[in-house]
């Protein structure tokens, strides 16, 4: 078996015995120079319950690749707990460990020349991570899924991570007792695994599965049962195949599949950092793909997966009735996903689909009918309008009216909007801005869950409008408009808003619009001054300074040509 990355650099010639000592001294037999190198980017830490059962899927993907005749090369990646860091100047980090994820991978998977790589994580952004590194690279590779978290229950409600950020606002607007405020925030989150909505980690999890880079049914299987380490196994056995079959990412990453995964997304009620995200994996592939794109697939995929955040139901419940193959199954019959593109496994989509059932099981409403679907077109739309010319992603399912126009509320922060959240000095009708949180201002594009949630806990969710130049979380709902580009701190339009000005939010008609004369707009651009750098030192200064905007996926290596395709 010839490969043509480090195991034949390694086996060729006396100059390399040198090299090869080094493999000696870890064990290996002359006969392994012979077999694969094939890299395990192992995301297990115990910062976070996301990654805190990610080692027994490595064990077994260890395992599995040493069976099939390949040489594992374990290395480990970092990750930031979004959910521990919500709320705090450590959340700046989360968007940050996105691009230090894919560099570390890559710089391993390169700069030790190997042959293929299995990619196992759990939290946000070791999903998107992860994929750059594999499209940056182009060697045989794999997502493994570490597994969505089972939900806790509280008086015979599903609770997920997001039912305690809910439960503050409930609480300090009285709605919540003390008793039952303590009760949510212990029973949230009852063991391993990522958070358990269709939130960030799930969203892309999912659309990996849609877009072929990971194994039907891995992305909705939960940490903590068997049937997900039998999976990463499997995952190791198919990406030595297609290591034999020289199958890589970019002959799975195109256009067509990019256009299946988002599909997807927008079926089951995904994330808003989808948008951001797979605007950095499509930079890394070098598929043609932008932020214009998301509006149209929303346009023709209609919502008929019912789950958290604005629905009823968690993950496992996905799973149970089918995953994402039944609703994969029944958009391919709908004429609205591509069969002919090719998956990991070796099979098109269509092929991999064959045996799926054209409708889910009976008696269940997980998964609707996709002609009677919760919302006729996907919910994540791109406005567009004065106070956002590049574009903005707002987020609109669980909405009755996604209407609004009043008066601005203009905070400079996270911080200090949430404040005046906890402090009830938001009222509804009134719009919350909340800048200087994009890439470069943040920098890093916190995610404002504590905001959201606690507006939504104090009953505001439906009539209080919020925009932002920095993210939210995938456990997010509301009259919410998140990555405003240009961003604050490069002068973008969202710097000019003043307090009280009249601002529309309007997805009908996909506006988002700063209600002032241009004369007057052009007058503030005039006068507007940069703020100073809140990091001139370390990696958050160095994000600021690489980042590009996030209509562009805030990724930090903007000139496409400097990746080097293989």
């Amino acid at each position: 078996m010839a490969f043509n990355r480090r195991s034949k650099n390694i086996t060729q010639g006396i100059a390399r015995a040198p090299n090869r000592s080094m493999y000696y001294a870890m064990g290996y037999q002359e006969g392994d120079f012979e077999k694969p190198m094939v890299g395990v980017a192992n995301g297990h830490s115990t910062i976070t319950p996301c990654n805190s059962g990610l080692q027994p899927l490595a064990d077994a993907a260890i395992a599995a690749l040493k069976a099939t005749g390949a040489n594992a090369q374990v290395f480990g990646t970092p990750t930031i707990s979004d959910g521990i860091g919500m709320g705090t100047e450590g959340m700046k980090y989360s968007l940050v460990s996105r691009e230090v994820i894919a560099d570390s991978i890559e710089t391993c998977v390169n700069g030790q020349w190997m042959d293929g790589v299995v990619v196992i994580g759990g939290c946000d952004k070791n999903m998107p991570g992860g994929m750059m590194a594999m499209a940056r690279t182009n060697v045989p590779s794999i997502y493994v899924y570490g597994g969505t978290i089972k939900p806790g229950h509280h008086k015979g409600k599903d609770l997920t991570i997001v039912s305690a950020f809910e439960a503050v606002g409930e609480f300090t607007a009285g709605r919540l007792s003390n008793e039952d405020f303590k009760a949510i925030e212990q029973k949230s989150c009852p063991g391993s695994g990522s958070c358990g909505g269709m939130y960030t980690a799930n969203t892309m999890s999912s659309a990996f599965e849609a877009m072929g880079m990971s194994l039907p049914y891995s992305s909705t299987m939960a940490n903590e049962d068997d049937e997900k380490i039998a999976s990463a196994a499997e995952s190791a056995r198919v990406l030595v195949e297609a290591v034999k079959k020289d199958l890589k990412p970019r002959d799975i990453i195109t256009k067509k599949s990019i256009e299946n995964a988002v599909t997807v997304i927008m079926a089951t009620g995904g994330s808003t950092n989808a948008v951001l995200h797979f605007l950095a994996i499509t930079h890394a592939a070098g598929v043609d793909w932008t932020i214009d794109d998301f509006e149209r697939v929303r346009r023709r995929t209609p919502v008929f997966c019912d789950l958290k955040p604005s629905g009823k139901y968690v993950i496992t419940e996905l799973h149970r009735v089918g995953g994402i193959p039944q609703v994969m199954k029944m958009l391919l019959n709908a004429g609205l996903l591509h069969g002919d593109c090719m998956t990991i496994t070796g099979k098109t989509i269509a092929e991999s689909l064959k045996d799926i059932p054209d409708h889910p099981p009976a008696g269940q409403d997980v998964i609707r009918p996709i002609d009677q679907p919760i919302y006729k077109e996907g919910h994540l739309a791109i406005l567009k309008g004065n106070l956002s010319p590049e574009g903005c992603v707002a987020k609109i399912s669980g909405l009755k009216n996604p209407v609004i126009t009043g008066p601005a509320r203009v905070f400079n922060s996270e911080d200090d909007a949430m404040t005046a959240i906890m402090d009830r000095k938001i009222n509804a009708g009134d719009v919350v801005v909340i800048r200087y949180e994009g890439p470069k201002g943040g920098p890093g594009m916190r995610e404002m869950l504590a905001p959201t949630s606690a507006l939504i806990g104090q009953g505001l969710g439906e009539s209080v409008g919020l925009i932002t130049d920095g993210r939210f979380s995938g456990g997010t709902w509301g009259m919410v408009v998140g990555h405003v580009a240009p961003e604050a701190f490069v002068g973008g339009p969202i710097a000019l808003i003043e307090e009280g000005d009249s601002v529309t939010i309007d997805a009908h008609k996909l506006l988002i619009q700063l209600n002032l004369p241009e004369s007057e707009i052009a007058r503030r651009k005039a006068a507007w001054q940069p703020p100073k750098p809140r990091y001139t030192r370390g990696v958050l200064a160095k994000f600021a300074a690489l980042a590009s905007t996030a209509s562009k996926g805030a990724v930090t290596d903007p000139d496409a040509s400097l990746i080097t395709g293989r």
